[in-house]
């Protein structure tokens, strides 16, 4: 992800195509597979990154804990029990335009967590103004995630879900004006299965022992999708999968 946010900003500085006006980054993988330390937020913003979303490796460095109350732009999904630390949903302003992001996780073959349906719901409700809501549902369940798009079509800008690391062909706009993918991808290494070596994903899933998993070497690539969204009814216009790949 950060190769291809280089990329980007290297070529709107050099009067290409824009820079994306707004970028939010899924960053629960970003500590070489287990959760994300302070160092990789920094660096994100750096290159641009507006808001940093979660899901269920939010927590697995302890140092978390240390930051995730002060680092504003920092979510973890919403539909954690009350009393967990951090957030599910940021509010902010950038060039005059008004965005909410909101990050829930899904309950099939996950945590027990609160639904995020109603989740939604309320934290939708918590929204005053009139701005770009953009969802990110961190989900196993394909199904689950097409649920919640069709619940919250015409509601909210977008619902880009990720988690299952493998992006998906189903990018849409969905009938009242939500633009809809059910995963838009991983960024990481290619070469492995879903970034981890083979050795020790080979050892757990052939063998059945137990394994340590390590981030795998070689190629990589930064999955994700370009969303055009109206500035007037907020709806999307139209949404792109995107596929960033070493040579």
């Amino acid at each position: 992800m950060k190769k291809y946010l280089q990329h980007l900003k290297a070529v709107a500085d050099e009067g290409g195509a824009p820079y994306p006006d707004f970028v939010v980054v899924n960053v629960e993988n970003a500590a070489h597979g287990f959760g994300v330390t302070k160092e990789n937020l920094a660096e994100f913003r750096e290159l641009g990154v507006d808001v940093f979303s979660g899901g269920n490796h939010t927590f697995d460095r302890k140092e978390i804990f240390e930051f995730i109350e002060t680092e504003e732009r920092l979510l973890r999904p919403g539909n954690y029990p009350e009393g967990t630390p951090g957030k599910g949903l940021v509010l902010l302003e950038k060039n005059g335009i008004k965005f909410a992001v909101i990050n829930l996780m899904g309950r099939v073959f996950m945590e027990p967590l609160q639904s995020p349906f109603l989740v939604a719901d309320k934290l939708l409700e918590s929204i005053t103004e009139k701005c770009i809501i953009l969802v990110d549902m961190h989900a196993e369940a394909t199904a689950e995630k097409v649920a919640l798009g069709w619940y919250l079509d015409g509601r909210v800008s977008a619902i880009v879900g990720s988690h299952t690391h493998i992006q998906t062909a189903d990018e849409r706009l969905l009938k009242k004006g939500t633009a809809y993918i059910t995963d838009a991808g991983a960024c990481g290494p290619t070469d492995g299965v879903i970034g981890m070596a083979l050795e020790g994903v080979m050892r757990r899933m052939v063998k059945q022992l137990p394994s340590r998993f390590d981030l795998a070497d070689g190629p990589a690539a930064a999955c994700g999708v370009l969303i055009k969204v109206d500035s007037e009814s907020k709806c999307a216009t139209s949404i792109e999968r995107i596929r960033f790949a070493d040579s």
